[in-house]
């Protein structure tokens, strides 16, 4: 049974890790390179799975031969797959990233930008099975369908709100929760103070605002406050937000608290920090480190433990 569904964003990510970003009309040598498939709708798939749920990616994947890496992955960690874009034979969005040896990155993607994706189409029983839903703003006409479905259904519906795209203000419509970036801004406003004014207009009720390794603040109806990050040797920040949002959707769903959930999601998104990759912190966190537990300790091995 599908108790999480995430739609939007599955890229195939080429890594480079690198001394130094490289300046213009310059060339650098790679320490290593890897592939992943990423995306903010995939990467917390993937962690939502990880933690003990069972998810599906609604996202475009088309048919060209390079898009089997993308659908090798979503089999490889159980991840059910719905593809917007079955027909679609060019190649699938692909991201460009330098990692260098702090742990920062540049990124270079198409999105969906070229993807011909044609009308979402609901399934209605994964749908009614799901206990949350997460929204990431690409495939804008997909995203639209499954949030006004699921809410109509009574599900909680969050948005990853990486940046204000087309259709986003009638998204907000279907969705209860926003967890959102710091560079994430509605038209006209200017301060954090007047977007959180802005989100409540439009009913959401729990927001979130993360902000790399400072503390992430959040909102309620009822109460306002930080979570602190917890501080790590990072190692690669990338994917970190995703992992956030997947291990929030999975903690949220099994009946967490908002706060409590983003303290939990923290702690997770932390500790990938300190692997290279989307992946490698896989090995470091118990599939059932969040059931039952108060906290995500991790032992002087690196192996997670759940107290």
């Amino acid at each position: 049974m599908i108790d999480g569904v995430f739609v939007g964003l599955s890229t195939i990510d080429v890594v480079y890790r690198v001394a130094d970003f490289p300046v213009t009309n310059t060339k650098i040598e790679a320490k290593s390179q890897d592939v992943f498939v990423g995306g903010p709708a995939s990467n917390a798939a993937i962690a939502f799975n990880r933690l003990g749920g069972k998810a599906a990616v609604v996202t475009a994947i088309g048919r060209h031969p390079v898009s089997s890496i993308i659908r090798d992955e979503f089999n490889k960690f159980a991840v059910d797959c719905i593809d917007l874009s079955p027909e679609f034979d060019e190649l699938p969005a692909i991201s460009s990233i330098a990692v260098d040896d702090a742990g920062r990155r540049n990124v270079i993607s198409a999105n969906t930008t070229r993807v011909q994706i044609p009308p979402a189409v609901i399934d209605r029983q994964i749908c009614e099975e799901a206990k949350i839903v997460l929204v990431d703003g690409h495939a804008m006409q997909a995203c639209l369908a499954w949030a006004r479905a699921s809410s109509a259904l009574g599900k909680l519906v969050v948005m990853d709100g990486g940046s204000w795209k087309d259709g986003t203000d009638e998204l907000l419509r279907f969705v209860n929760t926003v967890i959102c970036s710091a560079d994430f801004m509605a038209p006209g406003c200017v301060s954090e103070k007047g977007l959180v004014r802005y989100l409540w207009s439009r009913g959401v009720t729990n927001i979130a605002i993360t902000r790399g390794a400072e503390p992430v603040r959040f909102y309620t109806d009822e109460k306002k406050g930080e979570i602190p990050v917890p501080v790590v040797a990072a190692v690669d920040t990338m994917g970190a937000g995703d992992i956030f949002h997947g291990a929030f959707c999975y903690f949220f769903a099994n009946g967490i608290g908002f706060e409590k959930a983003l303290e939990r999601a923290a702690e997770i998104a932390s500790e990938s920090c300190r692997y290279r990759g989307t992946r490698a912190w896989m090995e470091g966190v118990q599939a059932d480190a969040a059931r039952g537990c108060d906290k995500l300790a991790v032992s002087p091995m690196g192996q997670s433990e759940a107290r």
